[in-house]
C-alpha cells in the first residue's frame, strides 16, 4: 500500500460525492474532529491505574463515534443511511450523569489540568468545541446530518465530566478559578458544567 496518492497536490481533496478544496469549511470541521479524536486517543494512553481500566473502552467508543462524525460530514451526496444517531448522544448523557455524580460537587469554574490525562481531556473537550462552531458554520450552507452537531455538544460536557474523574480518582482537586463567583449550584446546571465554562470562554 502506498501511502501518498498526489492527488492532493493542487489544494483539492476527495469526499464522498466529489472534491473539495482543502481549506473548505467541511474539511476543516471534520479536520477538527480528527484532531479530537487524536487527543482522546492520547489521554487513553495516561490512563495507566487499574482505577481507569472502566473509561478506556468507553473512551475508545467515543474515538470510532468521531470518526462516525468525520464520516457523515465528509459527503455532499444523500445517497446512503447516516452513522452518527440519537442513540450515541443518549449515551454520552447516561454516562455525564454517573460522572457528575461520581466526581466532587462542583460550585465554581475550574482550571484546565490535574493529572495528565485530564489535561489531555480538557484540550479534547476544547478542540471538540471548536469543531462544533465549524459544523455550525457549515450547516449554513449545506445539508448535513443534524445528531452530529447535537453529538459534539454533548461530547465536549462528556470529556469535561470524565476529566474531573479522572482527578478525582487520582485523588487531585481541581482548582477553582480565583474570581469565580459560586456558578453552579447543583441539578442540571452542574451536569452542564462543561457547557457552561465552554461557553464562557468563548464568550
Amino acid at each position: 500500500m502506498r501511502l501518498y496518492t498526489k492527488t492532493g497536490d493542487k489544494g483539492q481533496t476527495s469526499v464522498v460525492g466529489g472534491r473539495v478544496a482543502k481549506d473548505d469549511v467541511r474539511v476543516t470541521a471534520y479536520g477538527t474532529i480528527d484532531e479530537a479524536n487524536c487527543f482522546v486517543g492520547q489521554a487513553i494512553t495516561q490512563l495507566t491505574g487499574e482505577q481507569y481500566a472502566d473509561l478506556i473502552p468507553e473512551l475508545q467508543r467515543v474515538q470510532h463515534e468521531l470518526f462516525d462524525c468525520g464520516s457523515d460530514l465528509a459527503r455532499i451526496d444523500s445517497g446512503r443511511p447516516y452513522k452518527v444517531n440519537e442513540a450515541m448522544v443518549t449515551f454520552l448523557e447516561t454516562r455525564i450523569d454517573a460522572y457528575i455524580a461520581e466526581a466532587p460537587e462542583l460550585k465554581r469554574f475550574i482550571l484546565p489540568g490535574g493529572t495528565a490525562a485530564a489535561a489531555t481531556l480538557h484540550i479534547a473537550r476544547t478542540v471538540t468545541r471548536r469543531a462544533e462552531r465549524y459544523v455550525v458554520t457549515l450547516q449554513r450552507e449545506a445539508s448535513l446530518n443534524e445528531v452530529v452537531l447535537k453529538y459534539l455538544n454533548r461530547l465536549s460536557d462528556y470529556l469535561f465530566a470524565v476529566a474531573r474523574v479522572v482527578n478525582a480518582r487520582a485523588n487531585v482537586k481541581d482548582v477553582e478559578y480565583a474570581r469565580s463567583g459560586i456558578v453552579f449550584r447543583g441539578g442540571k446546571r452542574q451536569a452542564r458544567g462543561g457547557k457552561r465554562q465552554a461557553k464562557k470562554r468563548d464568550e
